[in-house]
Parts: C-alpha cells; structure tokens; sequence
C-alpha cells in the first residue's frame, strides 16, 4: 500500500483557526471518501524531538490502496474544490508518494 506523505506551511495571513476548521468539516471527511484512500490523518507539527520548531506547520499522511486510482478519483468536481481551497491555506505544499518497507 502506498501512502502519500503533504508537508506544508500555512500561507501568511491565513488562521490556524480558519484551516483547521477548514480541514475538519470539509478537506478530512472529503478525502476519507475517497474510493482509493484507505485512511487520511493531519498532524499539527508541534516540534522537533530534542528541541526546536518544525520546518513544518502541518503533516498529512493518506493511505492510499492503489495509487493510480487515487489520480483519476482526484479528478472528481468535488476533489477539485477541495484542491483549490487546499492551494488557498497551503504554502508550496510537497506531496511524496512513498511504499513501506516491509520484511
């Protein structure tokens, strides 16, 4: 299973507030209903493990259970909205597809 991994910055100006209400109500619900996605969790980085700030505001990890299809459900007018609206929050967000190393 793949998984995509969002690190990104808020936008200057743009609340915590307003995203994560944001993220909450419509972006996590929306991507959990995804037919390719098999989970979608947000983090708020708080730091880094033995000190100091994360080069990161927020971490989103997405399961994803076959990651062509993720392209093409991506497509849907609902995934576009949530795109555009995503871009409005989100500072030069880096999506990285990864695979688990598994034994």
């Amino acid at each position: 299973m793949a998984h995509v991994v969002v690190l990104f910055n808020l936008r200057d100006g743009v609340s915590i507030e307003a995203y994560e209400d944001w993220a909450l109500t419509r972006d996590i619900p929306t991507v959990r209903d995804l037919p390719s996605v098999h989970s979608f969790r947000v983090f708020a980085a708080s730091g880094l493990l033995g000190g100091g700030e994360s080069p990161y505001d927020y971490i989103e990890v997405i399961e994803v259970t076959d990651i062509s299809s993720l392209g093409t459900d991506v497509q849907s007018p609902q995934m576009q909205q949530i795109a555009s609206q995503f871009a409005e929050f989100a500072e030069s967000p880096l999506f990285v597809v990864t695979q688990e190393l598994e034994g």
